[in-house]
């Protein structure tokens, strides 16, 4: 935890002198399966349901919940989360990408960053009867606007 007070005991950080502000981070990721678990999600032949539509549904009660998963982290009352997940044949797998739009005087990241990272265990949930080997990756922040710190991304890769 990097939130410590002068006894370095856990504490929350006072934010309530911080002016608000419009934020918005993006957060992608990546889960990467078997060809035949890859199929299977393709041809929407999966049991258990969609795990793209349960994963994006995921994704979106979590970023909205980050503070009960997350300790010392603030709620972000009326924070706003979409998650889209794409099949990406090129791994096999699927690619999440998510972002978080919050107005006040903290937040974002964690929840762009909960909202990817839930998706993906999602689907790795709905579809871990057809390969328990699947593997997550790439979780990360990609860009982020507002707030002291300003704005920046990551460079476009090419």
């Amino acid at each position: 935890l990097t939130h410590l007070d002068p006894e370095g005991k856990p504490r929350m950080v006072n934010v309530t002198a911080k002016p608000g502000t419009r934020r918005t981070a993006r957060a992608e990721g990546w889960i990467r399966m078997s060809p035949e678990a890859f199929d299977s999600l393709q041809a929407g032949r999966n049991p258990k349901g969609d795990p793209l539509q349960v994963g994006e549904l995921a994704g979106i009660m979590a970023g909205k919940r980050t503070a009960d998963l997350i300790p010392l982290c603030h709620q972000l009352p009326g924070a706003s989360v979409e998650v889209s997940l794409e099949p990406d044949s090129d791994r096999p797998g699927v690619r999440v990408t998510t972002i978080a739009r919050f107005a006040g005087s903290t937040g974002e990241e964690m929840e762009a960053l909960t909202a990817a990272t839930i998706a993906l265990l999602t689907v790795y949930d709905m579809l871990k009867a057809l390969d328990r080997t699947m593997e997550l990756g790439g979780i990360r922040v990609t860009s982020k606007s507002g707030g002291r710190s300003g704005d920046w991304a990551l460079p476009e890769e090419g």
